[in-house]
């Protein structure tokens, strides 16, 4: 790019916190006074599993002469909150951060404000036991000290009336335990609470009954009577629970002073939210409907989900005759006293959100739902999808169910346990999808229909998994991986307008064990116990800060992260041998599930080490540390002296690892794409590589622990365990392919290579998933689960490789259009730069760019020019 070119506009920067966002809060952290118990013993006589999830209600009141034109607002809470004002919801919140990166919310409540008497409630929710996005803080508490920060139920909030007046979390607020709103007891490894519901232990207006102060007292004796007249039913309290006012939470550690405003240790200071609001689109509903058979009921289990499985396993889920016509909501049917009967509900696709129905039932009519990815027999061991569900148990006069926890699924299956006789009427089962969008006008067309399918599948995919973070599916996990979040972050940065949540997975990432390494998933159960964590993907995140920087230059965001960056690829010095290569990487080194080999002397490692080793120089350069670039590029080329250990000049590619110094057979599609990425395989031996991982006859899909059946095999999983990888394939003239994960690097690879053709029948492949009405990327060939984040690379390469727009320089001050001519005949789209959408509309071997920044094009013909901003045509 010639130097004298116009460089564009500065990009907008974000828009600041208020002024009056200052560490130091006027409201206090506060919470229900039985938390001055012990975690481990609260609410268990409630029906509460011991030290697990428990629901707390709390509220306020402000009286207003007039409502002022703005009321900013801001509050946060352990562990999740739903803020309500005169009882319409708000917004629901924190976004999941470790709990000494706490995040709060900021709103105006001015709109849901009135003249005369005004009530806040905050239903909070705290899981007690850490799961898939959430991990406890620690608690504060010294010995015989009250109740302090960590460990329970907590809530602090701040409203900024006019006039120096202002609304905080105080002893004037009160509180009440939500008896009734539980969850079933952790199930499996996948970590998603599973609600359990008991309507009879409170009146359908819970939420909004209290937004009167005149009518809260009498509220309160109907609620007392209610509960003696369950208590006498079924023995147990029920929500009525008196309101209590709340207990001031103080720090309750040596040198703390007993303060109560935040920052207070465990959370320290609280950090404004970093990404926008997640949208919620209109209730999405079931393409069909099946109604099963009348059976005995069996007595209740625990879990809901294992009641939906054993009612599967012993009756089946089909009708034994046929229906003459489509079912349709309501599902209605009379129901004798003591049987069961299963509904089920599909999609169509797979769908991530809020599950609700309304119901009509006699009272303790059951309600068990069971959320399934796939319409497996939950019946059968080892089914891993089979995991969330949720409880309902009807109070008998205007039931409704919606959850308070997120779910993906495409199949409900709803069985009713009918405690006794009378007429049943389901409504719509709907799911409220709440997800962060994709924003902006970026897209993608052509006559190509397959093309577009894949290019709308990956942001399909992507958006259900982009929640509070980057997940790896919507369906089974919910986990922020640190690997995972790698390719969601390329779909955003190539789709999107808006960066934040790519910003957002770097951040979030960053937290390193002591040695430096990152967790494998951070925020949740998985960060909170530690353990064994699985070094590549730190490499991972590595390519990430460079994809950052390569979109938005050396920006804050990159800058802060360099010093993780560096300790990392120092992490694995100790392994590297005489040759400069890495060899017997400890803890779990995986890069994707295919069946690479990586323990020994390993291709692989090394060479995803040497491309964050090349990355971390370039952006050390560009932030003017020459030493540190310096340091980084004597390693690498180090290592590309040594890489030659693994070349095999007979077949013309690399291959995975040595062992005792020999070199093996299996020569996978990952140690040929690696070596080009990384820059360690010479030019002159890329043509080589590339036809050698891109040969379609000598490809072959195999996994150390992916099954036949469409999910895991144990049998291989135990294998694994015992240090046994059976190779069944021929490692000499075969090539394992990479799974859909590290598909990316692949692709990179046979770009670099000029191997467009290659590349695109790549991209086709993933159209294997797109059947029997999935719309979404799965996470394996052949099996695992429908619609996993890490498989969305066919969006980011339309764009990057069909399309052909890449930043030219660092920040997109420039940008580089190399469109695939020949494709297809015609094909348009945009991208986003930090300046606006770049545009390229390609008819032939003719194409019209529109681009806010400089840019080169390369012609049909091979030729490459620069051109200045603004619109050229090229014919």
């Amino acid at each position: 790019m010639p130097t004298s070119s116009p460089l564009p506009p500065t990009p907008p920067r974000h828009r600041p916190a208020p002024p009056w966002h200052t560490v130091a809060w006027r409201g206090h952290w506060i919470g229900h006074p039985d938390d001055a118990a012990e975690p481990s013993r609260r609410n268990a006589t409630e029906g509460e599993v011991p030290g697990g999830l428990v629901r707390r209600l709390f509220r306020t009141t402000c009286e207003l002469e007039s409502v002022p034109a703005r009321v900013p607002a801001r509050l946060t809470a352990d562990s999740r909150y739903l803020l309500l004002v005169n009882g319409e919801e708000v917004g629901r919140g924190p976004v999941r951060s470790q709990p000494q990166r706490m995040c709060y919310d900021d709103y105006d409540l001015a709109p849901r404000l009135r003249p005369g008497t005004n009530t806040v409630s905050v239903l909070v929710t705290h899981y007690g036991d850490p799961n898939a996005f959430w991990q406890p803080a620690s608690s504060t508490a010294a010995p015989g000290a009250a109740t302090a920060p960590g460990g329970h139920t907590a809530l602090v909030f701040e409203a900024d009336l006019g006039g120096g007046t202002w609304l905080t979390s105080d002893r004037t607020w009160t509180v009440r335990h939500m008896a009734g709103l539980g969850a079933a007891p952790p199930q499996g490894f996948h970590g998603i609470p599973v609600e359990v519901v008991d309507a009879r232990k409170f009146p359908a207006d819970w939420l909004r009954r209290h937004e009167d102060g005149d009518k809260n007292d009498e509220n309160d004796k109907n609620d007392k009577n209610n509960d003696n007249n369950e208590k006498d039913r079924s023995g147990s309290r029920g929500v009525a629970a008196a309101w209590v006012p709340v207990r001031t939470v103080h720090a309750g550690h040596m040198g703390g002073l007993a303060r109560s405003q935040p920052p207070v240790h465990p959370y320290g200071a609280l950090h404004p939210r970093p990404i926008g609001p997640l949208e919620e689109g209109p209730p999405l509903t079931p393409v069909a409907y099946r109604l099963g058979e009348e059976t005995p009921s069996a007595p209740a289990l625990d879990h809901p989900v294992a009641q939906v499985a054993q009612h599967v396993g012993r009756h089946g889920d089909l009708p034994r005759t046929p229906t003459s016509a489509p079912l349709t909501a309501p599902i209605r049917f009379r129901a004798a006293a003591g049987t069961a009967r299963l509904v089920t509900a599909d999609f169509g696709r797979i769908v991530c959100g809020l599950v609700g129905f309304r119901l009509s039932a006699p009272r303790g009519t059951r309600i068990d739902l069971l959320h399934q990815e796939k319409p497996a027999d939950p019946s059968r061991a080892g089914r891993v999808s089979n995991v969330t569900g949720a409880r309902y148990t009807a109070r008998g006069s205007d039931d409704a169910f919606e959850a308070l926890e997120v779910n993906g699924l495409r199949f409900v299956r709803l069985l009713v346990h009918a405690e006794s006789a009378g007429d049943i009427v389901i409504g719509e089962i709907s799911v409220r999808e709440r997800l962060y969008p994709i924003r902006g006008g970026a897209f993608f067309e052509s006559d190509d229909d397959e093309l577009d399918r894949l290019y709308a599948a990956g942001r399909r995919t992507v958006t259900l998994n982009s929640q509070d973070a980057y997940t790896d599916c919507p369906t089974r996990e919910q986990r922020a991986w640190v690997g995972d979040g790698v390719v969601h972050q390329m779909v955003h940065l190539t789709t999107s307008t808006d960066w934040s949540l790519a910003r957002r997975y770097l951040r979030l990432a960053d937290s390193p064990r002591p040695d430096g390494l990152l967790p494998r998933s951070v925020v949740g159960d998985m960060e909170y116990r530690t353990g064994p964590t699985i070094p590549d993907w730190s490499l991972s995140w590595i390519h990430g800060v460079h994809s950052q920087f390569r979109y938005e230059g050396a920006s804050a965001t990159v800058r802060e992260l360099l010093p993780s960056v560096e300790r990392v690829l120092r992490w694995y010095l100790p392994y590297r041998n005489e040759h400069g290569v890495l060899e017997h990487v400890p803890e779990w080194n995986l890069v994707d599930w295919s069946a690479v080999f990586l323990s020994g002397t390993s291709s692989i490692l090394t060479a995803l080490w040497a491309r964050a080793l090349r990355e971390f120089a370039e952006i050390s350069t560009a932030c003017g540390n020459a030493g540190n670039a310096a340091w980084a590029t004597e390693l690498w080329e180090r290592a590309r002296d040594g890489f030659e250990v693994f070349w095999d000049p007979e077949r013309g590619t690399y291959v995975d690892h040595l062992l005792d110094g020999v070199r093996q057979s299996p020569a996978s599609q990952l140690a040929g794409a690696t070596a080009i990425v990384s820059g360690l395989a010479p030019d002159s031996r890329r043509d080589a590589v590339s036809a050698w991982i891109a040969d379609p006859k000598r490809l072959v899909v195999r996994s150390w622990i992916g099954g036949g059946d469409g999910g895991y095999d144990d049998a291989r999983i135990a294998e694994q365990l015992r240090g046994v990888q059976t190779v069944t394939w021929d490692p000499w003239d075969e090539v394992v392919r990479a799974e859909p994960f590290a598909g990316y690097l692949v692709h990179d690879a046979l770009a670099l290579c000029g191997r467009t053709r290659e590349l695109t029948a790549a991209l086709r492949d993933w159209s294997r998933f797109l059947t029997d009405g999935y719309d979404t990327f799965g996470e394996c060939w052949g099996w695992g689960t429908p619609a996993h984040g890490w498989s969305s690379t066919p969006t980011r390469d339309i764009v990057m490789y069909l399309l052909g727009i890449e930043p030219g320089e660092p920040g997109f001050v420039s940008a580089r259009i190399r469109p695939a001519f020949g494709v297809t005949e015609k094909m348009s789209g945009a991208a986003p730069t930090p300046y606006g959408l770049l545009r390229v509309r390609i008819n032939g071997t003719g194409c019209e760019v529109d681009s806010p920044v400089p840019f080169t094009f390369r012609a049909a013909d091979g030729t490459t020019t620069a051109h200045p901003a603004g619109r050229a045509v090229f014919r």
